[in-house]
């Protein structure tokens, strides 16, 4: 079936939030190429370890928690972390301030190895990130996946979401049109399903000239269970 325009999809949400004043409050903005590459090491893998423990557990509970995780892992900086050795790593994740789950605490470490590998190559994990070419997103949450710890499904592109970088998100809404439309078939990992998904947004793109995050939540807006 023909890929439907951008302009319809914007049209229903605007329509189920309650106009298009109401559907623009609700979009988010992402930092430009310069913000990007200036944003610290230590906030990546803060970011990154936040939506790892939000994985299965409630978001809002990791957010109350998150300043405790901040004093127990030296606010995220990448060099004192990986002078840890395998028993500091074990008393931290024993310690009773956080979530104790020590798959997770280890993946902090894991990230952190990784953030220090690619800002030793590029300067900085922001560096990287900036440089990423804009029409192949899903190659960057396939970095994360690959090169880092926990960071498969969402949960990459999640955080990546959360610090301002223009990416869109196959949140269950967004991945259900997604199928709807035929743009996905199979699974929604696989190289075949996010080349197809990279072209429609793509499309969508060109064809509005918004954001690949404006364009994701104007379609989730579009369609599930979240009318106004």
């Amino acid at each position: 079936m023909p890929l439907e325009k951008f302009a319809d999809i914007y049209q229903r949400a605007a329509e189920r939030k309650g106009g298009e004043a109401q559907l623009e409050a609700l979009l988010a903005t992402p930092l430009n190429t310069e913000a990007i590459a200036a944003i610290s090491d230590d906030r990546w893998l803060s970011a990154f370890s936040m939506k790892v423990f939000q994985s299965g557990i409630s978001w809002q509970v990791v957010r109350n928690k998150w300043p405790n995780f901040e004093e127990v892992f030296f606010g995220f900086r990448i060099e004192p972390l990986l002078m840890l050795s395998d028993e500091q790593w074990d008393e931290k994740a024993s310690d009773t301030r956080i979530i104790r789950h020590h798959a997770k605490v280890m993946s902090i470490r894991e990230n952190a190895q990784m953030i220090h590998s690619v800002s030793t190559q590029h300067g900085s994990f922001g560096q990287m990130v900036a440089n990423w070419p804009k029409d192949d997103i899903t190659g960057l949450w396939s970095f994360l996946k690959k090169h880092g710890s926990r960071l498969g499904g969402n949960t990459g592109p999640y955080s990546l979401r959360q610090l301002g970088v223009d990416t869109f998100i196959l949140s269950g809404d967004v991945e259900a049109y997604l199928r709807n439309c035929k743009v996905i078939e199979g699974g929604k990992e696989t190289k075949k399903s996010q080349q197809a998904v990279n072209l429609a947004f793509a499309k969508w793109q060109q064809e509005s000239g918004r954001s690949l995050t404006a364009i994701s939540q104007t379609i989730a807006f579009s369609t599930g269970d979240n009318r106004v």
